[in-house]
C-alpha cells in the first residue's frame, strides 16, 4: 500500500501533523524513551568502542565525494559486472518507470505474490500500490514494515518504520489480523510478538514468486549489492524465490569492497549502536551451477529520480547520505513531532532536504523551516554532510518562491526594521523575555522558559 507519493504528498500539512503529534501523550512518551534512552545512548556506546571512529568518518566522506565526482564511471562498471555475473540491469529515470520495470518482470514470470525486504526506495516510488493495482500481492517481511502494512500506516522512521507504535498496539494489531491464531492468547511479551510474526510469514517466504529488496551499498568492482538486517528476512527474500529484484538509487554505489567495508563499519554503529547488524548479506548475480541455492533470475533496478540534477549543485552533498537515521534520531523537532508530520517518505533533517527536491518547494516549503539550526544533525552525520547549510539553501529558495506568505513576510520586515535600530530593539525585547517566561511556565514541555535577562543584558554583566 502506498501512502505518500510524489504526485500526492502531504508535506503542506506539517503544522497540523505536528500539532496532532504534540497532543498525543502516548506518542510523546514513546519518542522520549526510544530516542534519548535508545538510539542516542546506543550510538555513543558504539562510538566509544571504536577509537578510529572519527578517522572512519573522514574516510567515508572521501569515498562518497570521490564516487559522486566519478558516478558515471562507477555505475557503468557496476552494470558490466552485474551482467558478467548473470544478472540484468534496468535504468529507471523516475518512479513511474521503476514501477513499470518491476511489474513487467513480475508479470513475465506470472507472479502472484512477492515478498519484500525493507526498502526506502520502494516507499519512494510507491511500489506496493502499483503491485496491488496489477494483481500482485506484496508482503512486507521486515517486522516493522509488516506491522505498519497490517495497520495501513506509512513508516515514521527510515530505519525503524514502526518506531511510533507501542508493543501494546502491536499486540492489538496481531489480535485483529492473525485470525488463525488462538483467540485470547497472551501477547504482552515482545518475544511472543516476534515468534507470532515469524510463524505468519514463514509460508509467505516459501510461496513467493518474486523477492524484492533494496540495497544499502552497491560495489562497482564486483557488481555486488549488499543489505543489512537484524532479522534475516532479507536473506530469505532474496534467496528463496526464483526471481530476485533489487532496487536502489544511483548514489549507493562505491568503487571497491574495501570501500563498502568502511561504510559498513560506520553504518550500524551510527544507526543502532551495533558493531555490525546481525545479518550483512552480499549478493552477486543469479544462481550459478555450483551454487546450492539462490534465484535463477537477478534484476538490478537503478533509480535516478532527479538525483543526477543534484550533482555539482548547492545540494550535492546530500547524495552522500547512507540512510543511517542518525540525524533523525538527534533532531529536537523530530523528537517532538515524529515522522508522519513530515508528510512524505523521508522525515527529519534529511527529509527536509530531500523532500522539497522530489515533490517541489511549493508543497514542502515548511520542512526546511522545521529546524532549530542547533547543528546536531551535522555533528552526528557519519559522512559529515553539512545539513544546516543545505537546509538554509532550501529556506532561501522557499523565500524566493514566495514562501512564507504575506503575514509572515510582513513580520520579518517588521523584525528587520527593529533589528536595524539596536537601541529600540533592546528596549522592546527586554519585556518580551518576561512574556516568554510566563508562556514557558504555562506549557513547560512545549516552550521552555527563558532563564535570566536578554542576551545583551547577560553579556554586559560578564555572563558567558
Amino acid at each position: 500500500m502506498s501512502f505518500f507519493s510524489q504526485d500526492n504528498p502531504q508535506c503542506h500539512d506539517f503544522l497540523n501533523g505536528a500539532k496532532k503529534a504534540l497532543d498525543d501523550d502516548r506518542l510523546q512518551a514513546q519518542l522520549a524513551r526510544s530516542l534519548k534512552d535508545g538510539f542516542q545512548k546506543k550510538r555513543l556506546k558504539g562510538m566509544s568502542r571504536l577509537p578510529e571512529y572519527e578517522d572512519l568518518r573522514d574516510r567515508a566522506k572521501a569515498i562518497k565525494a570521490h564516487t559522486l565526482e566519478n558516478l558515471d564511471t562507477y555505475l557503468e562498471q557496476f552494470e558490466a559486472q552485474v551482467i558478467a555475473a548473470g544478472g540484468q540491469v534496468h535504468w529507471a529515470r523516475d518512479d513511474a518507470e521503476a514501477c513499470k520495470i518491476i511489474i513487467d518482470i513480475c508479470q513475465s514470470v506470472n507472479a502472484k505474490t512477492v515478498t519484500k525486504g525493507k526498502s526506502m526506495i520502494a516507499e519512494e516510488i510507491g511500489l506496493n500500490a502499483q503491485l496491488v493495482a496489477n494483481g500482485i500481492e506484496p508482503v512486507e517481511t521486515d517486522l516493522g514494515e509488516y506491522i505498519i502494512q497490517l495497520r495501513k500506516e506509512p513508516p515514521s522512521h527510515i530505519i525503524a518504520p514502526a518506531f511510533h507504535i507501542s508493543k501494546e498496539q502491536v499486540a492489538d494489531t496481531f489480535h485483529e489480523h492473525h485470525l488463525k491464531q488462538v483467540q485470547g492468547r497472551d501477547l504482552t511479551e515482545p518475544t511472543t510478538l516476534v515468534h507470532e510474526a515469524r510463524e505468519e510469514l514463514r509460508q509467505k517466504f516459501l510461496n513467493a514468486d518474486v523477492g524484492i529488496t533494496g540495497a544499502n551499498v552497491l560495489v562497482a568492482e564486483t557488481g555486488t549489492g549488499l543489505i543489512v538486517t537484524n532479522e534475516g528476512n532479507g536473506d530469505l527474500t532474496q534467496s528463496l524465490p526464483p526471481v530476485h529484484i533489487a532496487v536502489s538509487s544511483i548514489e549507493k554505489v562505491v568503487p571497491t569492497l574495501d570501500d563498502a567495508d568502511t561504510i559498513l563499519r560506520l553504518l550500524a554503529r551510527t544507526a543502532t549502536g551495533q558493531e555490525m547488524s546481525v545479518y550483512t548479506t552480499f549478493f552477486t548475480g543469479a544462481k550459478r551451477d555450483t551454487d546450492l541455492d539462490g534465484p535463477s533470475q537477478f534484476h538490478m533496478v537503478l533509480l535516478d529520480n532527479r538525483r543526477s540534477e543534484l550533482l555539482g549543485g548547492p545540494l550535492h552533498d546530500v547524495l552522500s547520505c547512507m540512510r543511517c537515521g542518525a540525524c533523525i534520531n538527534h533532531c529536537p523537532i523530530y523528537a517532538k513531532v515524529s515522522g508522519h508530520a513530515y508528510g512524505w517518505v523521508y522525515p527529519g533533517p534529511i527529509g527536509s532536504i530531500l523532500t522539497p527536491h522530489f515533490v517541489g518547494v511549493d508543497e514542502a516549503h515548511l520542512l526546511p523551516n522545521a529546524c532549530t539550526m542547533c547543528g546536531r544533525c551535522e555533528e552526528v552525520c557519519p559522512v559529515r554532510i553539512p545539513l544546516p547549510k543545505l537546509l538554509r539553501t532550501w529556506r532561501g529558495r522557499a523565500f524566493e518562491a514566495g514562501h512564507p506568505g504575506g503575514v509572515q513576510r510582513l513580520g520579518l520586515k517588521f523584525w528587520a526594521w527593529f533589528a536595524k535600530r539596536p537601541a529600540l530593539y533592546h528596549t522592546v525585547v527586554r519585556p518580551a523575555v518576561g512574556v516568554l517566561r510566563c508562556m514557558g511556565k504555562a506549557r513547560p514541555f512545549d516552550l521552555p522558559a527563558p532563564q535570566g535577562g536578554t542576551f545583551m543584558d547577560r553579556y554586559k554583566k560578564g555572563e558567558r
